[in-house]
Protein backbone atom coordinates (compact mmCIF):
# COMPACT_ATOMS: atom_id res chain seq x y z
CA UNK A 1 0.00 0.00 0.00
CA UNK A 2 2.74 2.41 1.01
CA UNK A 3 4.88 1.40 -1.97
CA UNK A 4 1.99 1.95 -4.39
CA UNK A 5 1.30 5.40 -2.96
CA UNK A 6 4.99 6.32 -3.21
CA UNK A 7 5.24 5.04 -6.78
CA UNK A 8 2.23 7.03 -7.95
CA UNK A 9 3.46 10.15 -6.20
CA UNK A 10 6.81 9.81 -7.93
CA UNK A 11 5.10 9.50 -11.34
CA UNK A 12 3.08 12.65 -10.76
CA UNK A 13 6.17 14.58 -9.72
CA UNK A 14 8.01 13.38 -12.82
CA UNK A 15 5.14 14.45 -15.05
CA UNK A 16 4.98 17.84 -13.36
CA UNK A 17 8.73 18.37 -13.68
CA UNK A 18 8.68 17.29 -17.30
CA UNK A 19 5.88 19.69 -18.15
CA UNK A 20 7.63 22.48 -16.30
CA UNK A 21 10.87 21.77 -18.14
CA UNK A 22 9.13 21.76 -21.51
CA UNK A 23 7.32 24.99 -20.71
CA UNK A 24 10.48 26.76 -19.60
CA UNK A 25 12.33 25.49 -22.67
CA UNK A 26 9.65 26.73 -25.05
CA UNK A 27 9.51 30.09 -23.30
CA UNK A 28 13.29 30.46 -23.42
CA UNK A 29 13.54 29.35 -27.03
CA UNK A 30 10.81 31.71 -28.19
CA UNK A 31 12.45 34.59 -26.35
CA UNK A 32 15.80 33.69 -27.90
CA UNK A 33 14.28 33.75 -31.36
CA UNK A 34 12.58 37.08 -30.77
CA UNK A 35 15.53 38.86 -29.17
CA UNK A 36 18.89 37.31 -29.92
CA UNK A 37 21.74 38.59 -27.73
CA UNK A 38 23.30 40.51 -30.64
CA UNK A 39 19.99 42.19 -31.40
CA UNK A 40 19.41 42.86 -27.71
CA UNK A 41 22.81 44.59 -27.51
CA UNK A 42 21.97 46.83 -30.46
CA UNK A 43 18.57 47.61 -28.97
CA UNK A 44 20.13 48.52 -25.64
CA UNK A 45 22.67 50.87 -27.22
CA UNK A 46 20.64 52.40 -30.04
CA UNK A 47 16.98 51.70 -29.23
CA UNK A 48 14.46 50.90 -28.26
CA UNK A 49 12.77 53.06 -30.92
CA UNK A 50 13.60 52.71 -34.60
CA UNK A 51 12.13 53.62 -37.96
CA UNK A 52 13.38 50.57 -39.86
CA UNK A 53 11.29 47.42 -40.04
CA UNK A 54 13.88 45.23 -38.33
CA UNK A 55 17.28 46.04 -36.80
CA UNK A 56 18.60 47.87 -39.88
CA UNK A 57 18.73 51.31 -38.29
CA UNK A 58 20.60 50.03 -35.25
CA UNK A 59 23.09 48.10 -37.42
CA UNK A 60 23.82 51.16 -39.56
CA UNK A 61 24.33 53.40 -36.55
CA UNK A 62 26.59 50.80 -34.98
CA UNK A 63 28.72 50.28 -38.10
CA UNK A 64 29.27 54.01 -38.68
CA UNK A 65 29.54 54.75 -34.96
CA UNK A 66 26.97 57.58 -35.25
CA UNK A 67 29.19 59.38 -37.77
CA UNK A 68 27.52 62.54 -39.10
CA UNK A 69 27.38 63.86 -42.63
CA UNK A 70 27.60 60.73 -44.76
CA UNK A 71 25.99 59.88 -48.09
CA UNK A 72 23.45 57.08 -48.66
CA UNK A 73 21.64 55.49 -51.57
CA UNK A 74 18.31 53.91 -50.63
CA UNK A 75 16.98 51.50 -53.29
CA UNK A 76 13.36 50.54 -52.71
CA UNK A 77 13.01 53.48 -50.34
CA UNK A 78 9.19 53.46 -50.18
CA UNK A 79 7.71 55.63 -47.37
CA UNK A 80 9.85 58.56 -46.18
CA UNK A 81 9.73 57.39 -42.55
CA UNK A 82 7.82 54.13 -42.00
CA UNK A 83 10.22 51.19 -42.28
CA UNK A 84 12.90 53.56 -43.58
CA UNK A 85 16.55 52.55 -43.23
CA UNK A 86 17.78 56.11 -43.86
CA UNK A 87 15.36 58.42 -42.04
CA UNK A 88 17.49 58.51 -38.89
CA UNK A 89 20.66 59.15 -40.90
CA UNK A 90 19.19 62.29 -42.43
CA UNK A 91 17.17 63.63 -39.52
CA UNK A 92 19.55 62.94 -36.65
CA UNK A 93 22.99 62.67 -38.22
CA UNK A 94 22.70 65.15 -41.08
CA UNK A 95 23.34 62.67 -43.89
CA UNK A 96 22.19 63.34 -47.43
CA UNK A 97 21.43 60.93 -50.19
CA UNK A 98 19.29 59.48 -52.93
CA UNK A 99 16.02 57.58 -52.52
CA UNK A 100 14.82 55.43 -55.42
CA UNK A 101 11.26 54.12 -55.41
CA UNK A 102 9.06 53.11 -58.38
CA UNK A 103 5.86 54.27 -56.66
CA UNK A 104 5.77 57.99 -57.40
CA UNK A 105 3.04 58.53 -54.79
CA UNK A 106 5.76 58.68 -52.12
CA UNK A 107 7.59 61.59 -53.74
CA UNK A 108 5.54 64.41 -52.16
CA UNK A 109 6.38 63.30 -48.62
CA UNK A 110 10.09 63.14 -49.44
CA UNK A 111 9.93 66.67 -50.81
CA UNK A 112 8.20 67.87 -47.66
CA UNK A 113 9.92 65.88 -44.94
CA UNK A 114 13.28 64.77 -46.37
CA UNK A 115 14.94 67.91 -47.85
CA UNK A 116 18.41 66.33 -47.88
CA UNK A 117 17.20 63.36 -49.93
CA UNK A 118 16.72 63.47 -53.70
CA UNK A 119 13.81 61.23 -54.72
CA UNK A 120 13.72 59.37 -58.04
CA UNK A 121 10.81 57.29 -59.30
CA UNK A 122 12.51 54.35 -61.03
CA UNK A 123 12.77 50.61 -60.81
CA UNK A 124 16.49 49.86 -60.42
CA UNK A 125 17.42 47.02 -62.74
CA UNK A 126 20.10 45.78 -65.16
CA UNK A 127 18.86 48.00 -68.03
CA UNK A 128 17.92 51.66 -68.38
CA UNK A 129 15.31 53.42 -70.51
CA UNK A 130 12.93 50.49 -70.47
CA UNK A 131 9.82 49.54 -68.58
CA UNK A 132 8.98 46.67 -66.29
CA UNK A 133 5.86 45.46 -64.55
CA UNK A 134 5.58 45.90 -60.83
CA UNK A 135 2.97 44.34 -58.58
CA UNK A 136 1.78 46.01 -55.42
CA UNK A 137 -1.22 45.73 -53.11
CA UNK A 138 -4.08 48.18 -53.37
CA UNK A 139 -4.52 48.14 -49.59
CA UNK A 140 -0.82 48.24 -48.69
CA UNK A 141 1.59 50.04 -51.06
CA UNK A 142 4.52 49.14 -48.80
CA UNK A 143 4.33 45.71 -50.43
CA UNK A 144 5.65 45.71 -53.99
CA UNK A 145 7.71 43.46 -56.23
CA UNK A 146 8.42 42.65 -59.86
CA UNK A 147 7.36 39.12 -58.95
CA UNK A 148 3.59 38.76 -58.80
CA UNK A 149 3.78 35.58 -56.73
CA UNK A 150 5.82 37.42 -54.11
CA UNK A 151 3.24 40.19 -53.76
CA UNK A 152 0.45 37.62 -53.58
CA UNK A 153 2.00 36.24 -50.41
CA UNK A 154 0.72 39.32 -48.60
CA UNK A 155 -2.71 39.73 -50.13
CA UNK A 156 -4.99 39.14 -53.09
CA UNK A 157 -5.85 42.69 -54.20
CA UNK A 158 -2.83 42.95 -56.50
CA UNK A 159 -2.37 46.06 -58.63
CA UNK A 160 -0.25 45.87 -61.78
CA UNK A 161 1.87 48.90 -62.73
CA UNK A 162 4.23 49.73 -65.56
CA UNK A 163 7.32 51.55 -64.23
CA UNK A 164 10.50 52.94 -65.87
CA UNK A 165 13.80 51.20 -65.26
CA UNK A 166 17.30 52.54 -64.72
CA UNK A 167 20.62 51.02 -63.80
CA UNK A 168 22.23 52.18 -60.61
CA UNK A 169 25.33 53.17 -62.61
CA UNK A 170 23.31 55.48 -64.86
CA UNK A 171 21.43 57.01 -61.95
CA UNK A 172 24.57 57.74 -59.94
CA UNK A 173 26.50 59.05 -62.95
CA UNK A 174 23.61 61.33 -63.81
CA UNK A 175 23.74 62.82 -60.32
CA UNK A 176 27.51 63.17 -60.24
CA UNK A 177 27.93 60.65 -57.43
CA UNK A 178 31.43 59.21 -57.14
CA UNK A 179 31.34 57.41 -53.79
CA UNK A 180 28.79 56.02 -51.33
CA UNK A 181 28.94 55.49 -47.61
CA UNK A 182 25.83 53.33 -47.22
CA UNK A 183 23.83 51.48 -49.86
CA UNK A 184 20.46 50.02 -48.85
CA UNK A 185 18.62 47.56 -51.10
CA UNK A 186 15.12 46.28 -50.40
CA UNK A 187 13.46 45.40 -53.71
CA UNK A 188 11.81 42.05 -53.03
CA UNK A 189 13.72 39.47 -55.12
CA UNK A 190 15.07 41.96 -57.70
CA UNK A 191 18.38 42.58 -55.92
CA UNK A 192 20.42 40.44 -58.40
CA UNK A 193 19.15 42.46 -61.38
CA UNK A 194 19.93 45.74 -59.62
CA UNK A 195 23.43 44.57 -58.71
CA UNK A 196 24.06 43.53 -62.32
CA UNK A 197 23.77 47.18 -63.31
CA UNK A 198 26.06 48.45 -60.56
CA UNK A 199 29.84 48.89 -60.73
CA UNK A 200 30.53 48.40 -57.05
CA UNK A 201 34.31 48.64 -57.52
CA UNK A 202 33.92 52.19 -58.82
CA UNK A 203 31.57 53.53 -56.14
CA UNK A 204 32.95 51.37 -53.31
CA UNK A 205 30.22 51.73 -50.62
CA UNK A 206 31.56 51.31 -47.10
CA UNK A 207 28.52 49.26 -46.11
CA UNK A 208 25.79 47.55 -48.12
CA UNK A 209 22.63 46.32 -46.44
CA UNK A 210 20.55 44.05 -48.64
CA UNK A 211 17.39 42.14 -47.95
CA UNK A 212 18.14 38.53 -48.84
CA UNK A 213 15.15 36.28 -49.40
CA UNK A 214 15.97 32.61 -49.82
CA UNK A 215 15.17 32.62 -53.54
CA UNK A 216 17.95 35.11 -54.37
CA UNK A 217 20.27 34.84 -51.38
CA UNK A 218 22.96 32.80 -53.12
CA UNK A 219 23.05 35.17 -56.09
CA UNK A 220 23.56 38.09 -53.71
CA UNK A 221 26.32 36.26 -51.85
CA UNK A 222 28.05 35.34 -55.13
CA UNK A 223 27.98 38.93 -56.37
CA UNK A 224 29.67 40.34 -53.30
CA UNK A 225 32.21 37.52 -53.10
CA UNK A 226 33.17 38.14 -56.73
CA UNK A 227 33.71 41.83 -55.97
CA UNK A 228 35.85 41.38 -52.84
CA UNK A 229 33.18 42.17 -50.29
CA UNK A 230 32.64 40.11 -47.16
CA UNK A 231 29.70 39.63 -44.82
CA UNK A 232 29.92 41.69 -41.63
CA UNK A 233 29.66 38.80 -39.20
CA UNK A 234 28.81 40.97 -36.20
CA UNK A 235 25.30 41.49 -37.55
CA UNK A 236 24.49 38.02 -38.89
CA UNK A 237 22.31 37.05 -35.94
CA UNK A 238 21.27 40.56 -35.02
CA UNK A 239 19.25 40.93 -38.23
CA UNK A 240 18.24 37.68 -39.90
CA UNK A 241 16.25 39.41 -42.66
CA UNK A 242 19.20 41.25 -44.22
CA UNK A 243 22.82 40.67 -45.07
CA UNK A 244 25.48 43.35 -44.54
CA UNK A 245 28.62 43.56 -46.66
CA UNK A 246 31.81 45.60 -46.38
CA UNK A 247 34.87 45.71 -48.69
CA UNK A 248 37.88 43.60 -47.90
CA UNK A 249 40.65 45.72 -46.39
CA UNK A 250 43.49 46.78 -48.62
Amino acid sequence: MSRGWNTRRLDLIEVFLLLAFVGISVWFASGYLRVHPESAWLRAHYGPERHSEHSEEWVIRSFFDERPGGFFVDIGANHFRRFSNTHYLEKELGWSGIAVEPLKQFEADYLEHRPRTDFFSYFVSDTSDSETTMFTLESEPLVGSAKKTFTQRWGENVVELSVPTITLNDLLDGQGVTSIDFLSMDIELSEPQALAGFDIARFRPSLVGSEAHLEVRQQILDYFAEHDYVIVGAYLRADTENLYFAPLPG
